[in-house]
């Protein structure tokens, strides 16, 4: 948007009249805004007269609000003076750096840019519609610096602004920090949380008749989805998918507490309908930030295939059968630690051999794409029909990497979990 400017003095049109006093006394256009700067502190004590003719010939550039009057980096060879309005001087170009030194009517900016000849330091831009006299090099240094009274009151002017910018500085500075130390928090927070999720990649290595492979990829550093997966006996595999409401550290506090409190409850309750009971009562106990969380979980007979498992509000798995993906049927299961006393019944199938379980959260099949459309669960079918012959691992990394090329070049909105199970037929010791 380009700076309209206007001539502050003399000019060869009606204008150039009103410098001039009339019989009647009138004050013309000119004398009326040397008026209003006669009144600043960089012209107190100073010869009106000798001002005005010193700045007959400068611009007026008139700045709407947001509009740059100077980039870091750039060169400048005129010091600004502010008639009217506000401008801001931020540190680089990065606005939320730091509060801004403000800069108020009768202030200059650009004199030290000027002075030594270097790039400009700080941004400088309107932060309402404003009026602003350019004063090219010449006019401040040869004409106006040299007044004595003006240049006691520019020292006076920029010691001022010197100490609110060393405030500003100091201000930045202790947001930093506290920035700083937030950003550490939270890494660790991040570390803490994976390590509350099994990590190992593929899951149980040491067995040879199951496949497990899992990712949770948090939309922000921490978040609220979770997996969980753990042998109650040699032949009993428990595992869950969930997705906490909301996101980032409240999310996160509260998926750890799920977390503890279903490991404690599987090893004595091996009934996921009865166990996602006693988990609702819990989570719903003291539950005074109204968090919930959806929840599918299981328990896997390895060796017969036998599954039995329990859903609370969550989306429904994938079950692949011979190259075909169809939604597993659900009983029916309201959120968990939403409202206390409910029931949740469980239903059984039978898992084939090299038949797979995809369980995820509305992460993947809610993903957009930047013109608003989602990741959906048929885009969904369709990548897992084409990866039924690769590992449990690929399929992971290949679904979430279809999401991101979806989302691109958007980053997750929301925390992105996959878990997928295979009962297999390869002989005892082989990978």
């Amino acid at each position: 948007m380009p700076i309209q400017t206007t001539r502050f003095g003399r000019s060869r049109d009606r204008r150039s009249a009103a410098l001039r006093r009339e019989p009647d006394n009138r004050i013309g256009t000119a004398e009326r805004r040397l008026s209003g700067i006669a009144s600043f502190a960089l012209f107190r004590n100073v010869d009106a007269s000798i001002v005005q003719a010193a700045i007959e010939d400068c611009e007026v550039l008139a700045l709407l609000p947001g509009m740059p009057l100077l980039h870091p980096g750039s060169m400048n060879d005129n010091v600004f003076l502010l008639l009217s309005g506000e401008l801001g001087a931020f540190v680089g170009d990065d606005l939320t750096a730091g509060p801004a030194v403000t800069i108020t009517p009768g202030e200059t900016v650009g004199e030290l840019s000027a002075i030594d000849g270097q790039p400009v330091s700080a941004l400088v831009m309107s932060m309402t519609t404003s009026r602003v006299l350019r004063l090219p090099q010449s006019v401040f240094f040869q004409r106006l610096s040299v007044i004595p009274e003006l240049a006691r009151n520019l020292l006076a002017i920029l010691s001022a602004r010197m100490r609110r910018s060393n405030l500003v500085m100091l201000e930045s500075q202790r947001r930093r920090l506290e920035l700083d130390y937030l950003r550490q928090e939270l890494d660790i927070a991040r570390q803490l949380q994976a390590s509350m999720l099994p990590h190992q990649r593929p899951l149980f290595p040491d067995r040879d008749d199951i496949d497990i492979a899992a990712l949770m990829e948090p939309a922000s550093a921490v978040g609220g989805d979770l997996f969980d997966a753990f042998f109650l006996d040699h032949r009993q595999l428990f595992f869950c998918v969930g997705d906490v409401s909301g996101h980032g550290v409240p999310a996160a506090l509260f998926m750890a507490r799920v977390i503890g409190l279903m490991r404690v409850t599987a090893m004595g309750v091996r009934e996921p309908g009865r166990l996602m009971q006693e988990l609702n009562e819990q989570l719903c106990a003291g539950n005074d930030t109204n968090m919930f969380v959806t929840l599918f979980c299981a328990i896997l007979e390895v060796d017969t295939g036998r599954l039995v498992y329990a859903n609370g509000g969550h989306c429904a798995p994938l079950l692949v059968s011979h190259g075909t993906p169809s939604f597993l049927p659900l009983p029916k299961g309201a959120l968990i630690g939403a409202i206390p006393g409910l029931a949740y019944a469980a239903r059984e199938i039978v898992l084939g051999p090299d038949e797979t379980l995809l369980c995820f959260t509305d992460g993947v099949t809610e993903a957009e794409s930047p013109d608003g459309r989602e990741f959906g669960s048929e885009r969904l079918f369709e990548v897992v029909t084409l990866l039924t012959k690769v590992t449990l691992e690929s399929l992971i990394e290949e679904i979430r990497g279809a999401v991101a090329d979806f989302s691109a070049p958007h980053l997750l909105e929301d925390d992105c979990t996959l878990l997928a199970l295979r009962r297999t037929t390869r002989t005892p010791g082989a990978r």
